[in-house]
């Protein structure tokens, strides 16, 4: 089979590469020629675990390729999949105008009979729109040339893609054709041997899908971090709560680690774009609503708790950020609570010094030399006045606690992903703020 796949993104590169490994012909299509010409080098632009292999071993054996011409690639296709972005627009609706410009270039170039899928997270309806921009290009042509519209949404986590989408725990495609169904149902054979499900529905459910799913897993993030903010209050161990509930297998494990927040480029994106589709269809999506009115609240916990701690005297305080990135293995920095946290310590008058195992490059496009940027953790905790773990970077898990307390001006640190035993922290000297958990009541002026 020969599929193109239009954006080479996140989703668009890890799709295609994905589907050149298991002996799919695929051209990946993008507008932007220096993106192109990098991965004809093997420059990725983005990272993800394990996507550089394949990308490398199928464009060496030729599986796999890149262009920035749709009009010469897409003869032959069998099918196309729509990999652009959907950014939020000020009313926190998705932007559709990359997703119906590649609809309408398809509809001008195709040749023959094609299976158009959008893979990128669009709202209801956008099917509807995708069919009649092919339509309307085919006219303006006087061509008259069979295609089908399918929605495939794409259910990869960040850090995991590659593994997420060889051995997928379910693949969800909406359909109105038995002919587009027999397309899709050959080119995902190969990831079924594993005896997990395709679930083939009608186009509008397989789009609500990917929005429910995110939402739902949102939902559960924001639920148990509010539940973290009131354990504080009463005394409670939110980790040991976390356990207690966990183990309800109505409810499970997953999701339900309290932090600082969620970010990335899903979860705030498609809440907001559900809350507002609930809107144009006159039916508020109040839960939702809550979810991320807690989300925004809970990145400001930690500048909270690091403002109680100091007595508000920040000016002229230097702090060790760890981790930048939204989540660990990925360079992600969109809607990170890194982000967040900086600006607040940067607004009171602190310096901030920073180390990210990957992330750096991206943040310096935001951050740029607000900040110190350092080689390793270690460099970016001397001479600080606490350590503030921000993402949960493996390499964060097991410091080496007698130098970095040798470094600091003070044995403070604030985790903000509960990954450190307090317990064993305050033994050694260090004063620890977790999520969750009731505080010490410490303040580096009183001393008590």
């Amino acid at each position: 089979m020969k599929a193109i796949v239009i954006g080479t993104g996140y989703v668009g590169l890890v799709t295609g590469a994905c589907l050149a490994e298991v002996g799919t012909q695929v051209v990946c299509v993008d507008v932007n020629a220096e993106k192109i010409n990098n991965l004809q080098k093997g420059i990725l632009p983005i990272y993800e675990p394990g996507l550089e292999e394949i990308v490398t071993r199928n464009y060496n054996n030729g599986r796999l390729s890149f262009s920035t011409s749709l009009a010469d690639v897409i003869p032959g296709a069998d099918i196309a999949f729509i990999a652009v972005g959907t950014p939020p627009g000020e009313d926190g609706s998705a932007d559709l105008q990359y997703v119906l410009q590649v609809a309408k270039e398809i509809g001008t170039y195709m040749t023959d009979y094609l299976v158009v899928v959008t893979k990128s997270t669009v709202p209801v309806g956008t099917a509807v729109k995708v069919n009649r921009e092919i339509k309307q290009a085919m006219l303006n042509r006087n061509a008259l040339i069979d295609y089908d519209v399918a929605s495939n949404p794409e259910f990869l986590k960040e850090g995991a893609a590659v593994q997420d989408f060889l051995k997928p725990d379910r693949i969800v495609v909406g359909v109105n054709t038995d002919k587009a169904k027999e397309v899709l149902e050959r080119l995902y054979h190969p990831f079924l041997l594993n005896g997990r499900p395709i679930i083939f529905m009608d186009i509008a459910s397989a789009e609500m899908t990917k929005y429910a799913a995110n939402a739902m897993l949102a939902t559960k993030i924001s639920f148990i971090n509010d539940i973290a903010n009131l354990c504080e209050l009463v005394g409670a161990d939110v980790n040991k709560v976390r356990k207690g509930i966990g183990s309800d297998a109505r409810i499970g494990n997953a999701f339900i680690y309290p932090g600082i927040g969620y970010g990335g480029s899903c979860f705030p994106k498609d809440v907001k774009a559900l809350v507002q589709t609930g809107k144009e269809y006159g039916h508020g999506l109040r839960i939702l609503e809550a979810v991320e009115a807690v989300n925004n609240d809970q990145k400001k916990v930690l500048f909270g708790k690091i403002n109680r701690h100091f007595d508000g005297m920040l000016k002229g305080r230097t702090f060790a950020v760890w981790g930048l990135s939204f989540k660990p293995a990925t360079d992600d920095m969109r809607e990170a609570s890194s982000l967040v946290l900086i600006e607040a310590l940067l607004e009171a008058g602190a310096k901030v010094q920073v180390f990210d195992p990957v992330a750096m490059h991206e943040a310096k496009k935001t951050l740029g030399d607000t900040v110190k940027w350092c080689n390793d953790m270690y460099a970016a905790a001397e001479g600080a006045d606490a350590v503030l773990l921000v993402t949960e970077w493996n390499e964060f898990r097991l410091p080496d606690w007698t130098r970095v307390k040798q470094l600091l001006k003070a044995p403070v640190v604030f985790d903000g992903r509960n990954i450190y035993d307090n317990a064993y922290l305050e033994k050694n000297g260090f004063t620890c703020y977790s999520i969750g958990v009731s505080q010490p009541a410490v303040s580096v002026l009183s001393g008590s």
